[in-house]
This record gives structure tokens, C-alpha cells and sequence, in this order.
């Protein structure tokens, strides 16, 4: 028989069953149910009247949505600009080879090997005037420092217990993607008289724009979703100035237990978390181009 006529074997699909079932559980069922919410008024657990799209037009007029979406943009926006350029300059400065580079690697990573609620439960305590050390410092020095009264203090010691927690995640990647280089092109460079700078501009930077955007993109969903930290250091406050998406959604579910407006709501978080990450995905794809034709 010629070999183009050979049967294929088509067996091998059933190896991937099981992922199939599983993803059908953990993922394809819960959002049916998610939508199967937020198109009904869940009256009681025997009654239900179906509304149609009622709930998401309810959820669009809401200002409460509108503020937590307006400030949830302003923390992921200053997420990024933070730990991409302070990973980057991380990841510059870490040994390449020998001892040094493996004992770097473990103290850098340590941070991401702590639970989301123990950070949050390190910098309630870090903060604090009596018994945590930047409280303590801050009052001693004049600056009337309450991150449980005052809202700026709030939203600066969440950004800035975000950066320290993953801004090692950023600079591991870049790291991974600075060892991948190969030394054929630092010795043109230094054949070429070329400057530090001129090395990172051309060599360096350009050869770790996958990982980056890879950590842009990791970043801005983790944090566009962050829930946890913020909840155990000042739980949404003070007021609302740090309640965010994730935490407006859990007192609509869990507080007010209006499961249709938050069914809705939360298929229009997942659908901004899609499109925000399509956007910033293709404007970082052709900012790529651009400079590899101006290069050329």
C-alpha cells in the first residue's frame, strides 16, 4: 500500500480525554452557570424568572462599577509602569554565571513563594505606627503615615506591597530571556566600541521582547484581578479607595447575595480582562515591528 494511502490512526485523541473532562468541570460548566444567572431573577432556590439582559444593563448604569473599573485601570497602569522597567533593571544587575547567580535567583524568588494572604497579612503588620517597621520609621520622621485612614496611604502601600511581591516574577523572566542571548553578539559589540547602553538598546532589549511582553501581559491580568492582598490589608478601604473590580464583584455575590447582577457583572469583568489583554497584546506586537523595520 503507498504510503499516502495509509490509514492515520485517529486513537490518539483519546489520550486527551481526561484534560477534556477536566476543563469541561473546572471551566465550561461553572461559566454556563454563570450565565444561566445572569440572565434569571434567582427569587428563591425553587423560583427563578427569567430577565434577559436586564442585569447587565443594570450593572453598565451602575457608578459604583464605573469608579471600582476607573480605579482598578489606574493600579494595573501603575503596576506595569513600576515593575517592567524596575524588573528589567533587576534582571541587568543579577550575576550571570557561577554561585553568586544560583544564591541571587533563590533571595529573588522568595517573595512569589509566599500565599497571597500572608503578603497581605506581612504588610498589615509592616504598616502599622506601634509594632510594624515602616509605620514606625514614617512617624518618627513627621510623615503621617495611616494606611487604614487615609485612602492615598491605602492605595500607595497596596502598589507598593504589589511591586514587592512580583516584581521578581519580572526580573526572572528577563533574566531567562538575557542568559538566552548568545556571546556572539557582546563580542561584536565590544569589537564595535559599543557603549552600555548601545548594548541594551540593540542587543539586549530587543532579544528579551518575548519574555516581556510575556510579563506585561501575566502582570496586568494578575493584577487587573487582584483580590486577596488588598482584602487583608485594609479590606476595600478606607472608604473605597481600595476596593477593587474583584472585591466589587465578591460583596455583590457574597455580601448583597445578588447573584444575577453579579453573574453579569462578572462575565463583563472576564470579557475586559479579554479585550484589554487583545489590545495591549497587538499594540505591543507592532511597537515590536516598528522598530525591527527601523532597525533594518
Amino acid at each position: 500500500m503507498n504510503a499516502t494511502n495509509k490509514p492515520i490512526n485517529q486513537k490518539a485523541w483519546f489520550l486527551i480525554l481526561p484534560v477534556l473532562i477536566c476543563v469541561a468541570f473546572s471551566a465550561i460548566v461553572p461559566l454556563m452557570t454563570v450565565v444561566n444567572y445572569s440572565v434569571q431573577d434567582i427569587i428563591s432556590p425553587d423560583r427563578r424568572v427569567f430577565v434577559g439582559t436586564e442585569w447587565f444593563a443594570a450593572v453598565m448604569r451602575d457608578d459604583e462599577l464605573h469608579s471600582a473599573l476607573y480605579r482598578q485601570l489606574g493600579f494595573s497602569l501603575s503596576v506595569l509602569l513600576v515593575e517592567i522597567p524596575l524588573g528589567i533593571c533587576l534582571a541587568l544587575s543579577m550575576p550571570a554565571t557561577g554561585w553568586k547567580a544560583s544564591a541571587v535567583l533563590v533571595i529573588v524568588a522568595l517573595s512569589l513563594l509566599i500565599p497571597w494572604n500572608v503578603v497581605g497579612t506581612i504588610w498589615q503588620i509592616y504598616g502599622r505606627a506601634d509594632i510594624g517597621l515602616l509605620g514606625f520609621v514614617l512617624q518618627k520622621i513627621g510623615v503621617d503615615y495611616s494606611y487604614t485612614g487615609n485612602a492615598t496611604d491605602a492605595w500607595l502601600t497596596v502598589l507598593v506591597m504589589d511591586v514587592w511581591h512580583w516584581t521578581p516574577l519580572v526580573a526572572l523572566l528577563g533574566y531567562a530571556g538575557l542568559r538566552s542571548i548568545p556571546d556572539a553578539y557582546y563580542q561584536a559589540a565590544r569589537i564595535d566600541g559599543a557603549s552600555k547602553f548601545a548594548v541594551f538598546r540593540y542587543i539586549q532589549l530587543p532579544k528579551m521582547r518575548g519574555v516581556l511582553m510575556i510579563a506585561v501581559l501575566l502582570r496586568f491580568m494578575d493584577s487587573f484581578m487582584i483580590y486577596t492582598e488588598p482584602f487583608v490589608l485594609t479590606g476595600g478601604g478606607p472608604g473605597n479607595a481600595t476596593t477593587f473590580l474583584s472585591q466589587y464583584l465578591t460583596q455583590k455575590a457574597v455580601g448583597q447575595f445578588d447573584l444575577g447582577p453579579a453573574a453579569a457583572f462578572s462575565l463583563i469583568y472576564f470579557l475586559i480582562i479579554l479585550l484589554l489583554c487583545f489590545i495591549l497584546y497587538n499594540w505591543m506586537q507592532r511597537v515590536g515591528t516598528q522598530q525591527v523595520e527601523v532597525e533594518q
